[in-house]
């Protein structure tokens, strides 16, 4: 079995709770920016989720070139689905280069021209604790805004 894509498939399925719950809310509050948490929307909490798994899997380890996106291009819960099943792709990519070979160190680079290495299982787990990190933002958001959000753990079908 291929663990870590059953694990990315459990992430995915709370995700789509998630994008589920978002497109029950009107489009002027999925991208109202909330002053009580520094300005961010749930649109731009979702683009940032997005853009982590784009820099630390894709352009750094992977050594893709990407073009990330501005949260303003993402008006719709549709678009960002769109933006995560390219996101999806590249986390496939990653977790088919790296199978088997979790502790193997991947040199990155980041904007500022420094350098460091990482475990490919710690950029998978850096990723994903990041995108659970920001799914509870999301959700106190919702609240914040009037609204119940939904059970967003790990689920059971």
């Amino acid at each position: 079995m291929k663990l870590f894509v059953s694990q990315y498939e459990w992430v995915r399925k709370t995700r789509d709770v998630l994008f589920q719950y978002c497109e029950s809310l009107p489009q002027e509050d999925y991208v109202k920016e909330v002053e009580s948490f520094g300005g961010d929307s749930i649109r731009n909490l979702h683009v940032h989720v997005a853009e982590c798994y784009q820099v630390w899997l894709g352009k750094r380890a992977l050594k893709k070139e990407l073009s990330l996106v501005n949260p303003i291009d993402i008006t719709t819960v549709q678009q960002m689905r769109e933006l995560f099943k390219q996101t999806d792709d590249i986390v496939n990519e990653f977790l088919h280069t790296y199978e088997g070979q979790w502790e193997q160190k991947v040199g990155v680079t980041y904007r500022n021209g420094e350098s460091n290495e990482f475990t490919a299982l710690w950029l998978f787990t850096h990723t994903l604790t990041h995108e659970f990190h920001h799914k509870g933002q999301i959700v106190k958001i919702g609240r914040q805004l009037g609204y119940i959000p939904p059970d967003t753990d790990l689920i059971e079908e």
